[in-house]
């Protein structure tokens, strides 16, 4: 039985990668920000499952194989005839920041309905995990919200990542109240700083921290990229520094940060009202090692790294160099 359930979007990332010879090429790799942190936990022990809707099609059945392997529990996953895969172009801008190009249109992780969803799976998990890009349509949004709050009604913890995709929504004044309705339910969150100035309509850190803290919120991770993550509750707040790694692509580092810190969470037998700063401590530190070690290769998925590498990172200490 998988003790965290991932609902959401899983699909085809194709990555820009440049040759030797100065050609660009793209390079297929399985993503979706809710499967990836399914994947990063069942990979560091604990088992997973995801929910969600693929194209009956080369490119759902691939995704479907690739959670297969990785061992995380499908029978969630529904392939659909009538719909599309979800595709993603990854590349960089002039400011050398990550760009998308989506193929979403009739997609279908967006034609998910509350109907399809497996509820007994919701009964058998500890966790339940959710994104924002869920909210961006129906009937998708309405089976996100019913299953988050079904998952709440019993007893179960909720974590939320509001990853924030400009292009996929209709405007920002929607996206931004979607992606704020849902925090009630809400235990665990991990946000970039954009995203929680997005989600608080707040610029400065501590007052945005407070607002999430006074939704009800227990826990708030800030992933900050290079400079490492802060962890709040309403006990304190701290910040840990990153480990150092020659970074080759940071797409899904987040998520393997977050599937690593949700996996100590769930390993360690804590409730969520039960869980404090020093175990807070440990998992964020696992889980800046498992990030910036996916920050080291090429792809989400395929670069995650495993338990014994995350330790040995640990165990070097964040000032280390890392080439991998």
């Amino acid at each position: 039985m998988p003790d965290i359930i991932s609902i959401g979007e899983m699909l085809v990332d194709f990555t820009a990668v440049t040759a030797d010879d100065g050609s660009v090429y793209y390079k297929r790799n399985p993503g979706g920000a809710p499967a990836n942190v399914a994947v990063m936990a069942s990979k560091l022990g604990v088992p997973s499952g995801f929910i969600g809707k693929l194209g009956n099609d080369m490119f759902g059945h691939y995704l479907k194989d690739v959670l297969e392997k990785e061992g995380v529990d499908t029978r969630g996953v529904i392939l659909d005839k009538r719909f599309s895969t979800t595709l993603a172009f990854v590349g960089k801008d002039e400011d050398d920041e990550r760009s998308f190009v989506f193929y979403r249109r009739n997609g279908a992780d967006l034609n998910l309905s509350f109907s399809e969803v497996k509820l007994k799976l919701i009964d058998e998990c500890r966790l339940v995990h959710f994104g924002s890009l869920m909210l961006t349509s129906e009937p998708s949004k309405s089976a996100a919200v019913n299953t988050v709050e079904y998952a709440k009604q019993h007893g179960k913890i909720i974590s939320y990542d509001p990853n924030w995709r400009e292009q996929l929504w209709e405007s920002k004044e929607e996206a931004f109240m979607a992606m704020r309705s849902v925090l009630r339910y809400v235990d665990v969150i991990k946000v970039s700083e954009l995203e929680l100035q997005i989600i608080t309509d707040c610029a400065t850190l501590l007052p945005s921290i407070a607002k999430l803290l006074n939704t009800g919120i227990k826990v708030v991770c800030i992933t900050q990229g290079a400079k490492g993550c802060v962890i709040a509750t309403k006990h304190g707040i701290e910040r840990f520094p990153a480990f150092k790694v020659e970074t080759v692509d940071t797409l899904g580092a987040g998520d393997s940060f977050f599937g690593a810190f949700l996996s100590r969470l769930v390993l360690s037998g804590k409730s969520i009202d039960e869980i404090k700063m020093d175990d807070l401590r440990e998992f964020a530190i696992y889980g800046n090692a498992c990030g910036a070690l996916s920050s080291a290769k090429i792809g989400a998925i395929p670069a995650m790294p495993t338990h014994d590498e995350i330790t040995a990172l640990i165990a070097k200490g964040p000032e280390i160099n890392l080439k991998r």
